[in-house]
């Protein structure tokens, strides 16, 4: 499903129709406002299920006009809901084209993925860097690699740069991966999501070097075999799917 929230708003206003057919056969319903807020909220997400919809637009189906009807009680001044959509809007931009939300790499994830790396150097990308964090601790830990990380939700791009100031060998990128040749590039790592997986590995089939290395955290490519995998110990039991052009059978 290419755009969830396109559907998800068309749910709310099928939803909302058969809210109104209710009221118009029974008009005292009107005086139960939360239970038409529950109607609502029930018929959306049992909509969202019959169209085959992930299991969690479901829930913000189901929960959506009841909580706004629930919060309009509390008072909160619009300007603080406008601030917060705009927050959100910022860190999560274009999810719903991309379908890859914002993952973070954990310290565990880092010091697994540093022993993956190549002992020569190297140069590294990260498809979707998010706040940079996996990619200073590498920098860090390898000085004598060059990272390199795109991320195109504004606000967790600028983080990274400002955070990853001073370290020559860390290179954050405002933009879509997407657009950006992998064929320089000696391991190509990417947290994202099943959606863009087969899209992914037909890019890098296209474009990385020989020997060059995907390194895909939790999802695999479908129908392809790794050439190895890392269990790595936290508490999501991360693994490290690890892939090369010529090399994954």
């Amino acid at each position: 499903m290419k755009h969830p929230v396109r559907f998800a708003v068309a749910m709310q206003l099928i939803a909302g129709l058969a809210v109104l057919m209710v009221i118009a056969v029974v008009p005292t319903v009107v005086l139960y406002p939360l239970a038409l807020a529950g109607l609502q909220g029930t018929a959306a997400a049992v909509l969202s299920w019959l169209i085959g919809m992930p299991s969690w637009w479901w829930w913000i189906g189901g929960g959506f006009v009841p909580m706004a009807y629930l919060l309009a009680d509390l008072g909160i001044s619009p300007s603080y809901w406008l601030a917060g959509f705009v927050l959100l809007a910022l860190v999560f931009w274009r999810t719903d084209t991309s379908r890859v939300p914002l993952y973070m790499s954990n310290s565990m994830t880092v010091e697994a993925l540093s022993g993956l790396l190549p002992h020569q150097s190297i140069k590294f990308i990260d498809l979707g860097c998010g706040d940079g964090r996996l990619l200073r601790q590498l920098a860090r830990l390898r000085p004598d690699c060059l990272f390199v990380g795109y991320e195109h939700a504004p606000l967790t791009w600028a983080w990274a740069r400002l955070f990853g100031f001073g370290l020559k060998n860390l290179d954050i990128r405002y933009g879509s991966f997407w657009a950006h040749s992998l064929a320089s590039y000696d391991v190509i790592y990417a947290f994202l999501s099943p959606a863009p997986m087969p899209k992914l590995w037909i890019k890098a089939l296209e474009e990385m070097p020989p020997r060059a290395l995907l390194i895909s955290n939790s999802f695999p490519v479908p129908g392809v075999r790794a050439r190895q995998t890392h269990a790595v110990s936290d508490k999501r039991r991360t693994i490290l799917y690890c892939y090369a052009v010529g090399g994954t059978t």
